[in-house]
């Protein structure tokens, strides 16, 4: 599993990339931590562009279920888009979609998060 990251205005746009399982979920965590405390900053709002993971287990879901309920926590925002077939499936099955916002698109999610960041995502 790679993150890759990108930031358009007050949003961090982190997206995973190949399989988040029992070999990478621990990596996954520790990478989404310092974007996380951002948040609980006030600094950032996070979204998470799953479009580049094929693959999603029960240990994957918790790191997510772990990051949600630490920004809401933190009264921040946080969201997933651009779920892939099967990860679409996992997460409906496991009705995770109910757990955090989820979004089609990188920017519908940006819309719904942040309008300064919706203008730099279009401005790129």
């Amino acid at each position: 599993m790679e993150l890759v990251t990108k930031r358009f205005a007050d949003t961090a746009v982190l997206c995973p990339q190949g399989r988040i399982d029992h070999a990478t979920a621990d990596a996954f965590k520790a990478a989404l931590g310092p974007y996380l405390a951002a948040c609980g900053a006030g600094r950032d709002r996070v979204v998470i562009d799953m479009s580049g993971v094929e693959y999603i287990s029960s240990v994957g879901l918790r790191v997510l279920m772990l990051a949600s309920k630490q920004a809401k926590a933190q009264g921040a925002p946080l969201a997933v888009c651009g779920l892939q077939p099967v990860v679409r499936e996992i997460f409906e099955i496991s009705r995770f979609n109910l757990v955090m916002p989820v979004f089609a698109t990188l920017r519908e999610a940006l819309a719904a998060l942040s309008t300064e960041a919706l203008a730099a995502f279009e401005a790129a």
